[in-house]
């Protein structure tokens, strides 16, 4: 049975639609070819072998596994970087400011806010 399946070819398609008070809010469209690789190629689909994600080659994600990033990843690790670089300045910043900060005192009046009177008591 799978032997023909995969001979001939089976396409299923199909619609999902979700409505909400005859609005319509999402909609799916499922279209599946199951054959072999030698049938794809005679109807004339052979996506694969283009498709930079699924190729080994240059500038490809199965070029990354050899060592060599894409040059949107190279850009990623270079931002990441300098995010790190920053938080350690950060910390190192907050630290020393830490260390070197005065002992607490008591809080000052609000600005624009009158001292409450003090009542003085005779001996």
């Amino acid at each position: 049975m799978l032997d023909r399946v995969l001979d001939k070819g089976l396409v299923i398609a199909g619609d999902i639609k979700i409505n909400l008070a005859n609005v319509e809010l999402l909609t799916v469209q499922v279209r599946l070819l199951v054959c072999s690789i030698d049938k794809a190629e005679q109807i004339g689909l052979n996506w694969w072998r283009t498709d930079p994600r699924l190729t080994i080659g240059p500038g490809s994600v199965g070029a990354s596994r050899a060592g060599t990033l894409p040059s949107a990843d190279v850009d990623v690790e270079g931002r990441l970087a300098r995010i790190e670089r920053q938080l350690e300045q950060l910390i190192a910043r907050s630290g020393s400011a830490a260390a070197t900060a005065p002992a607490a005192s008591s809080p000052s009046p609000p600005s624009g806010s009158t001292p409450a009177p003090h009542s003085h008591r005779r001996p």
